[in-house]
């Protein structure tokens, strides 16, 4: 058996049972972390697995729980499972790919119906017949979407490493506030992001101190300060490479999320 599991969105990958595998002492994986477990056959079946998901999410988000143990494979296994491991995954959270022998099962959220038929279909056509997908894919919920809609993929600036809200975020939130007013009966998270530059510790205060900040700012426009909970992921999360200012510019970022 072979699984992969990753923070918001879950891998499994899975042969035979478990019997006499050697597992590796169970923890649990911080959020936005990825953790890739189950059994494989062999060593070198575990390190393609394990490089291909950190090539994917990156090497420092991915906990490995994978075992060595008494399974077989069917023909190209290994092959197909690369294929699966694709760009697509991360359009999906509070998700679970699950790759069993030769049965393929997706769950979780995808933003709308386009990219849900999208995602199935491009994982039945990268395997060969012998596969059977099962696709529990599921859009979004309307409040998270009118979420999304209002943000528009925007980021909202602050003052070089400080929580002080730039004048540019304010007219985001402004815009934000409204679509908050109109999702009843749910609590809405501020998330704060950061890029990798500098101390991880210090950049997830200062995550958090932005997440208040919107918070704050959101309460003297009239959305009730309970409604909203706030958290700080730092660096762990980054949408963009690092690498360039771009992507760091983009990992900057204030996310919204509708609890579940």
């Amino acid at each position: 058996m072979k699984t992969m599991m990753l923070g918001v969105v879950a891998l499994l990958a899975t042969v035979g049972n478990m019997a006499g595998a050697q597992v590796p002492v169970p923890v649990s994986p911080m959020p936005g972390q990825v953790l890739v477990s189950g059994t494989v056959p062999d060593e070198s079946s575990k390190a393609t697995l394990l490089a291909r998901v950190r090539e994917l999410y990156g090497a420092e988000r991915v906990v490995d729980q994978v075992a060595i143990g008494n399974v077989v494979q069917p023909p190209n296994w290994n092959g197909y499972v690369q294929k699966l491991i694709g760009p697509n995954l991360k359009l999906i959270t509070k998700g679970q790919l699950k790759v069993d022998g030769n049965n393929v099962s997706v769950q979780g959220e995808v933003a709308n119906e386009a990219q849900r038929q999208q995602i199935a279909g491009d994982i039945a056509a990268s395997l060969n017949p012998t596969y059977l997908v099962k696709n529990g894919l599921r859009v979004s919920a309307a409040e998270q979407n009118l979420l999304d809609t209002a943000l528009a993929r925007r980021i909202i600036e602050f003052e070089s490493g400080q929580a002080v809200i730039r004048p540019s975020g304010t007219l985001i939130l402004d815009e934000m506030a409204a679509a908050l007013l109109k999702v009843k009966g749910k609590k809405v998270e501020v998330i704060g992001h950061t890029d990798n530059t500098g101390l991880r510790e210090s950049n997830l205060s200062l995550s958090l101190a932005r997440a208040e900040a919107v918070r704050t700012y959101l309460a003297g426009k009239a959305i009730d300060p309970a409604m909203i909970t706030v958290s700080g992921q730092g660096p762990d999360r980054p949408v963009a490479d690092n690498a360039t200012a771009e992507g760091r510019a983009r990992n900057r970022r204030i996310e919204f999320r509708v609890a579940d």
